[in-house]
């Protein structure tokens, strides 16, 4: 079972797209945050999700809200991937998959594909909204919903 609303999100470090240390501890007091866990980059539901983020990127930041993208590839990956697609926000590499187990994701598909879950996070990092769903088209919608609600 993954988080659940009202849960706290655990800290964790990971690297991002650019090699540099990302620690979860530095937003928690500071601002909400939404993170994303895809199972890979240049995949065709992955970069739909992730550019669904990037075109909705400023409404998030309006809303004082960090977003994140979380999967198993490696930093020179996603660096890449979020070169080509002109991300604006954060892309970690959980290539150890560490992150998704403090998480609780799941993998789907008869355990054959890396999870596909979205949470958000008030201010203070509790779990205000969790979405599970193969369908890359509608997490984007749900967490700007959930931060609107806030």
């Amino acid at each position: 079972m993954s988080l659940k609303i009202g849960d706290r999100i655990p800290d964790f470090s990971l690297k991002d797209q650019h090699g540099e240390p990302f620690h979860m501890k530095d937003l928690i007091g500071k601002k909400p945050v939404v993170i994303f866990f895809y199972p890979k980059d240049f995949t065709p539901g992955c970069t739909k999700e992730v550019c669904s983020f990037r075109d909705s990127y400023e409404e998030f930041t309006e809303l004082g809200a960090e977003v994140i993208g979380i999967s198993s590839d490696a930093e020179s990956t996603h660096r890449k991937f979020a070169a080509s697609f002109k991300l604006p926000y954060v892309l970690l590499a959980d290539t150890r998959k560490k992150v998704k187990k403090l998480f609780k994701v799941e993998n789907s598909l008869f355990n054959l594909l890396p999870g596909r879950e979205t949470y958000v996070a008030d201010k203070e990092g509790k779990v205000i909204m969790v979405f599970n769903s193969m369908n890359a088209s509608h997490h984007m919608a749900k967490a700007l919903k959930a931060l609107k609600n806030l």
